[in-house]
């Protein structure tokens, strides 16, 4: 576990810099979650460091594998200097602990809901999960164990969620492109919807 958390933290290093910050949160029964903020001109991007030490397991498996399985972290990626995100680092820590607490496998399309503001004062209190690759690269971990993706979090207002569940990730990613959102904007409105 050890291990690959040095990994993790090396990979995010290479691609975003020195952390200036970073915060630690650990919930009854599961393991500690780590918080890094990196800072690149006026972006503040937020990264989880321990979600990748277990395998995300289905919840309808029998038994959980602790070698094979789907590993992530979150990123989350906001314009800085605009509201008080920083108050993101429990958010977050809660969203990277869920599939040890919830047992759910967090993939690209899922939206995961917190049930309250992003940070205080937010428009957002769900994100949807984006496909990996763009911003972090995938870490190849040693065989059998699967690479650990970087996931992209994008904040989704209520009525931006509640659309996302009818028609889907893909048209809502379409409709926030067609629109020109800046999903960066921690005061955005939300995306015209009919």
């Amino acid at each position: 576990m050890a291990e690959v958390l040095a990994l993790v933290e090396a990979r995010l290093r290479t691609a975003l810099g020195e952390p200036d910050a970073r915060a630690s949160v650990t919930f009854l029964g599961t393991d500690r979650v780590e918080v890094l903020r990196f800072v690149d001109g006026d972006v503040a991007r937020y990264a989880t460091l321990g979600m990748s030490a277990q395998p995300m397991t289905d919840p309808t498996a029998a038994l959980a594998d602790p070698v094979r399985g789907p590993r992530a972290e979150l990123v989350l990626s906001v314009r800085a200097g605009l509201a008080d995100t920083d108050k993101v680092l429990r958010p977050l820590a809660v969203l990277a602990a869920s599939p040890q607490v919830e047992g759910v496998v967090v993939a690209p399309g899922a939206s995961l809901d917190l049930g309250e503001p992003l940070w205080p004062g937010a428009p957002f209190s769900s994100v949807l999960v984006a496909e990996p690759g763009g911003l972090v690269e995938d870490l190849e971990l040693p065989e059998p164990m699967d690479p650990v993706a970087f996931l992209p979090l994008l904040p989704m207002t209520p009525n931006e969620a509640a659309w996302k569940r009818v028609h889907g990730a893909q048209a809502l990613q379409e409709r926030w492109l067609g629109s020109g959102t800046d999903l960066r904007d921690p005061l955005r409105r939300s995306v015209t919807l009919d």
